[in-house]
Order: structure tokens, then sequence, then C-alpha cells
């Protein structure tokens, strides 16, 4: 019984270390979303979407409501990173169903929502991520 419990929990820490998107990813998303700059809040599809990654309140929440409000966390880049990380952390591998996520799988979820990485209307966004994380 130990040694089942000590696999699941292996393959738990499995998953949490695969499911951490890359430095030069989450930059292209930073990149296409604000010039990386630290944008105000606008009105964009049905919300509010702010800084630097275009938060909107729900994914804010769902990162665990880093910085203290979403206006506050969305001009700082570390806590919108954090918050980022933190989203891709809890949807990125349910989306794929376990398999390691992939660049394409973290910016179309960043775009499309938890299940984001199979949902069609995220490929345009995630060509936008690929021409920059494809080049030099």
């Amino acid at each position: 019984m130990s040694k089942i419990i000590i696999g699941v929990i292996l393959l738990a820490i499995t998953i949490v270390i695969f499911a951490q998107i890359d430095d030069k990813c989450l930059q292209c998303i930073c990149k296409i979303e604000s010039g990386c700059r630290p944008l105000g809040c606008a009105w964009d599809v049905n919300s509010n979407s702010c800084g630097y990654y275009q938060l909107k309140n729900v994914y804010w929440i769902d990162c665990g409501k880093p910085g203290g409000s979403l206006a506050a966390c969305s001009k700082d880049k570390a806590c919108s990173e954090k918050c980022v990380r933190a989203y891709m952390q809890r949807y990125a591998t349910k989306c794929t169903d376990g398999r390691k996520p992939t660049c394409q799988d973290y910016a179309r979820v960043h775009n499309g929502g938890p299940s984001g990485c199979k949902k069609s209307a995220t490929v345009g966004y995630w060509n936008k991520i690929a021409a920059c994380y494809n080049s030099g």
C-alpha cells in the first residue's frame, strides 16, 4: 500500500515539475499581449483585460489572487508572471490530459481558458505566439 502512495506522490510531483512554462514562451505571450508593457485595463471580450499579460479578473482569481488586486498585480511584471505561471500550473496539464504541455498548449490556455488548448478558436492566437517563439 505504501508503495502505491509513494508512486502516486512521485507522479504528482513529476506532473507539477513538467507543468512549467518556459521563459521564452512566457516572454512571447507578454510581447503579443501588450508589447510587454503595463497597459491599463481596457474592455475586451465581455470584461476588462489588464497589464502585461492582459489578465482578466477570473484569470487572476484562478491564479491565486497575487498582489492584492488585479489592477495592482497586472501593473507589476513579476506579479503578473507569477499569476500566469500559477494559472498554467493549475490548468495546462489538465487541458492536455496529462501530457507535458508545450508552448502551444500554454499559449492557447492563456488565450482560451482552462480548456483553451482544445479550442479551435485559439489556433490563430497560437500562430502569433509561434512566430515569436520560433524566431531566432
